[in-house]
C-alpha cells in the first residue's frame, strides 16, 4: 500500500497545469460566456529593430482587434522574433482587455462620438439602415468585429494603425444608448427620447 502512494506521489505532476494552460482555459471559459466564438482582424504588422551590442536584433509588432460581432471588442498588440507569435500574443491580450459597446439595433451608433489618442483621431456618425461601412485601414476591421453594419467613419490627424484603433476605442468607451442615459438621469426611456407619447401624457396631467 505505501509502495502504490509513494508511486502515485511521484507520477503526479508538480506544478499542475502551466501558465499558457491556465490562460488558455480563461479565455475558452470567457467565449463559452458569451455564448459564442470571436472574430480576429489583423489590423497592421512592421518589422522593428532593437540595435544590441552585437548588431541589430528583427523582431515583428502586430496589432490585432478581437470581436464578437455583437458588441464586444478588443485591442491588442505583440511583438515576437517570428510573425505567428507576434499575432498569438497580441490576440491574446485583445481577448483579455474586451469591452462591450451599446448598439443600436443592434447594426450602427447610438449617436455620432468623436475621439483622440495621440496624435490621432477618429469622428464616428451613426448611419441609416443600407448605408454600410464608409471607413478605411483599421477603422473598417474594428467595425467587423464588432458587429456595426452602417457607420460613417473618418480619420483626423495621424493614421497610425495604432493611434487610430485607440482613439476609436476611447470613442466607444463615451458611447451611451437612451436606457444608461436614462438610468443616470432618473427618468423613463421615453423621457429621453422625447417622444410624443411622452408629451402628451405630461401635458394632459
Amino acid at each position: 500500500m505505501a509502495q502504490a502512494e509513494k508511486q502515485t506521489k511521484e507520477t503526479r505532476p508538480k506544478g499542475g497545469k502551466g501558465r499558457e494552460q491556465r490562460g488558455a482555459d480563461r479565455e475558452k471559459g470567457a467565449a463559452d460566456r458569451e455564448g459564442g466564438e470571436l472574430v480576429e482582424r489583423l489590423v497592421a504588422i512592421n518589422r522593428v529593430s532593437k540595435t544590441v551590442k552585437g548588431g541589430r536584433r528583427m523582431a515583428f509588432a502586430a496589432i490585432m482587434v478581437v470581436g464578437d460581432g455583437r458588441g464586444r471588442i478588443g485591442f491588442g498588440s505583440g511583438k515576437a522574433r517570428e510573425v505567428p507569435e507576434a499575432i498569438k500574443k497580441a490576440t491574446e491580450q485583445a481577448k483579455r482587455g474586451m469591452i462591450r459597446v451599446p448598439l443600436r439595433d443592434g447594426r450602427t451608433l447610438h449617436h455620432d462620438t468623436e475621439a483622440r489618442f495621440g496624435g490621432g483621431g477618429v469622428r464616428m456618425r451613426s448611419a441609416t439602415p443600407g448605408t454600410g461601412i464608409i471607413a478605411g485601414g483599421p477603422l473598417r476591421a474594428v467595425f467587423e468585429v464588432l458587429g456595426i453594419q452602417d457607420v460613417v467613419a473618418k480619420s483626423l490627424g495621424s493614421s497610425n494603425p495604432y493611434n487610430m484603433v485607440k482613439a476609436a476605442l476611447e470613442a466607444f468607451k463615451s458611447m451611451e444608448s437612451p436606457r444608461m442615459v436614462a438610468a443616470r438621469r432618473g427618468r423613463r426611456v421615453n423621457e429621453v427620447l422625447g417622444r410624443k407619447g411622452d408629451a402628451k401624457e405630461k401635458s394632459d396631467g
